[in-house]
């Protein structure tokens, strides 16, 4: 439950002061690049702008670094004191910019737990094993005494309840690896599913247990895949009692309020209303150790599972069970509705007010959030001080620029789903890009997912630019539900300590980012994208490369439907109009860059709107009011979530949905289903390519 008391930790200190100067350091090679952004639309690369290059040279670590350590003294999840704190401390810094910020509160459903308990027994009948279910801080553990304050570790949303049964190996919980299981007779239903984190997202974890008919889940961190070197604070490996905290809800947003905004005096479910959703686990699940999960599959019996199923060097050998190995798991949650904070704050810009860009980043955490979310936050308070340094040197942003920093990510994405909802008509009007930084570092190696036309915007900091097809972070309410052009980067790929107690400030300094260079360049990427957004007169947008996405995966469809009664010439027709469309604004915005080169007194304001209203819109387009078929709040008919796993990205989600049903099936009528769902692209394909050519029918 929430902490009301606040006398074991200190209150969070005050924001940094503001330097007079700051202090200047080269960024990393890799970064610099990134500086060198080509544009495919004009004819004529203008060379960096005076406020961009300045931009670029005001970075401060030890800004950084300060508001990491002050943001993280504390655990600090949603619904509790110390996020509150925190929320503060964020408006706080921005408000003494000059930035007029504000905090928009929510009343949300949130769990907590008040009971958990697990213990192991060799056989049915035999003396149980109670497992301590706590994570061990280390001798000389700065964050020893705060760590006493961090919530139990558990899933939130878990249903509540007691199991005692046989154990099942189910790998990493895969519908796949369940499929394998009957296919060895290996019987789940009503067994405990004892599965590993990774590949998946933890909540399809537990739905795929429930769905093969087990009791309830167990999820355990493998050493293999968290500690292949040396463990925290030796290394950068999870501690042999690390655990990976977090939510199993399917869903996006408050759970009360589905499709809505939770706003006040709004219409809700109850809360057994809510936790009975098909988006809720529905079972009872805990997360243990690598210790504790490997304590487990010694004494789980039956055939010895696949290789790929099996653990690290000295692990036991992984058998598939069941038992005789016998779980005895309890837990008892608490959901609850807590008030949520997003802060919010704004640098109106002064040709184009009307037009927002956004930038965006959560402060809950499930721990200390050192790397998730705060390194985000952090590069968000160093970016802000940057910009209103620019502003005393006379910059004004032509559009407005927004400073987002969310609530309740960590249970659903909640913060930023509600306000999007609540807010829905004027974002999808107005909005021209939304730019998300979460764990904006975890090691080396610059990493992004966009949607395409702002390609060209990150083709210079990434080599491989991924999709924001997944439904990991707050860029899911912009682009799959009101069709907002999208960025999500940060600097590291995953790392080990991920949601455990270990993810502190100690771990960043001494293997994610000693030197806090990091944390800068990601600010530096992050602000400069939000820069070339609002300033240039021309929205830098590049549907080429939407184009070439939208052909790659038809032919991906095409290869998984040969032979099927499936016609795509509809899509192939669709995805030609909007080659076309791609070509006629192209050629407008040259003959326009060559009005501007040659007679500079002619330059037409109005055709410049029509054309970037044009490029904003397209986007939208993609979208359709009854969203995917079965998940309606996912409106992006291109991009979406992997039905099966909520991290996985998917091209034409809805089609690739019905193939895997229809296949499962194999009759005429979810044939149809997947015909239904390619007309269903393309028609959104049209209309996208109507809205970038600028005509009607």
């Amino acid at each position: 439950m929430p902490r009301e008391d606040s006398t074991q930790a200190p209150l969070l200190p005050a924001p940094p002061p503001r330097r007079a100067a700051a202090s200047l350091h080269p960024l990393p090679l890799l970064v610099a690049a990134a500086f060198a952004v080509s544009y495919h639309l004009l004819l004529a690369a203008p060379p960096p702008s005076h406020y961009q290059s300045l931009f670029l040279s005001l970075g401060s670590n030890d800004t950084a670094a300060a508001h990491l350590r002050a943001l993280t003294a504390r655990p600090h999840p949603a619904g509790m004191e110390a996020n509150a704190l925190a929320a503060n401390y964020v408006a706080a810094a921005l408000s003494s910019h000059g930035f007029p910020t504000r905090l928009t509160p929510y009343s949300v459903l949130l769990s907590y737990p008040i009971h958990r308990s697990l213990s192991l027994s060799a056989a049915p009948g035999r003396d149980a094993a109670a497992f301590a279910l706590r994570q061990e801080t280390y001798p000389g553990d700065p964050y020893a005494a705060a760590s006493a304050e961090a919530v139990p570790t558990f899933l939130a949303y878990a249903a509540s309840g007691s199991v005692a049964a046989e154990a099942v190996y189910a790998n990493y919980g895969r519908a796949e690896d369940y499929a394998y299981l009957a296919a060895r007779g290996v019987n789940v239903t009503g067994k405990v599913a004892v599965a590993r984190y990774g590949k998946v997202y933890r909540g399809d974890i537990v739905k795929n247990a429930r769905d093969a008919g087990a009791a309830a889940a167990v999820i355990y961190t493998d050493f293999k895949d968290y500690t292949p070197g040396k463990a925290f604070p030796d290394g950068p490996g999870m501690p042999p009692t690390g655990v990976q905290v977090g939510s199993t809800f399917k869903g996006v947003g408050d759970p009360t309020t589905p499709m809505w905004a939770s706003s006040e005096g709004c219409e809700r479910l109850s809360v057994a209303e809510a936790m009975a959703s098909d988006d809720m686990p529905g079972i009872p699940a805990l997360p243990v150790s690598g210790r504790d999960g490997e304590a487990i599959l010694q004494v789980i019996g039956g055939e010895v599972a696949p290789e790929d199923w099996q653990g690290g060097d000295g692990a036991p050998v992984y058998r598939l069970g069941p038992g005789p190995a016998v779980l005895n798991l309890t837990y008892t949650g608490n959901e609850t509705m807590a008030t949520i904070q997003n802060v919010i704050s704004v640098i109106e810009g002064e040709e184009e007010p009307e037009r927002y860009i956004i930038l965006g980043n959560h402060r809950d955490a499930w721990t200390f959030g050192a790397v998730d979310p705060n390194s985000g936050t952090a590069a968000l308070l160093e970016l802000a001080q940057r910009f209103r340094k620019l502003q005393k040197k006379g910059w004004k942003p032509r559009r407005t620029i927004i400073l987002c920093n969310w609530d309740a990510e960590e249970y659903g994405l909640t913060g930023s789903t509600e306000w999007v909802e609540e807010n829905r008509a004027m974002l999808a009007s107005r909005t021209i890009a939304y730019l998300n930084v979460d764990s904006a570092v975890a090691g080396p190696g610059f990493y992004a997912s966009a949607t395409p036309q702002l390609d060209e915007l990150l083709q210079d900091a990434s080599k491989q630019i991924g999709r924001l097809g997944g439904g990991g972070s707050d860029y899911s309410a912009f682009v799959q539900h009101i069709g907002v052009p999208s960025v999500d980067m940060s600097i590291g790929p995953g790392y080990a300590v991920y949601h455990s107690l270990y993810d502190d400030f100690t771990w960043i300094e001494k293997f994610g980012d000693p030197l806090f260079r990091r944390h800068v360049a990601v600010a530096s990427i992050w602000g400069l994208l939000a820069l070339k957004l609002s300033d240039e007169e021309i929205l830098p947008f590049n549907y080429t490369c939407y184009a070439r996405e939208l052909e790659n995966g038809a032919m991906d469809i095409n290869k998984r439907v040969l032979g099927m009664p499936v016609n795509l010439s509809p899509l192939y027709k669709s995805i030609k109009e909007f080659k076309r469309a791609i070509l006629k604004v192209d050629s407008e915005l040259k003959a326009l860059e060559t009005w501007r080169s040659w007679a500079p007194w002619r330059n037409n304001p109005l055709k410049v709107k029509d054309i970037n209203d044009r490029l904003m819109m397209t986007e939208r387009a993609f979208t359709e009011r009854e969203g995917l078929s079965g998940r309606p709040w996912y409106k992006h008919l291109i991009y979406g979530p992997s039905l099966y796993n909520d991290y996985g990205a998917e091209v034409y989600p809805g089609v690739d949905d019905a193939i895997q049903r229809a296949k499962r099936t194999n009759i005429s009528e979810s044939w149809k289903s997947v015909q239904h769902e390619i007309h269903r692209i393309s028609r959104v394909i049209n209309q996208a390519a109507l809205v970038l050519s600028g005509r009607l029918t």
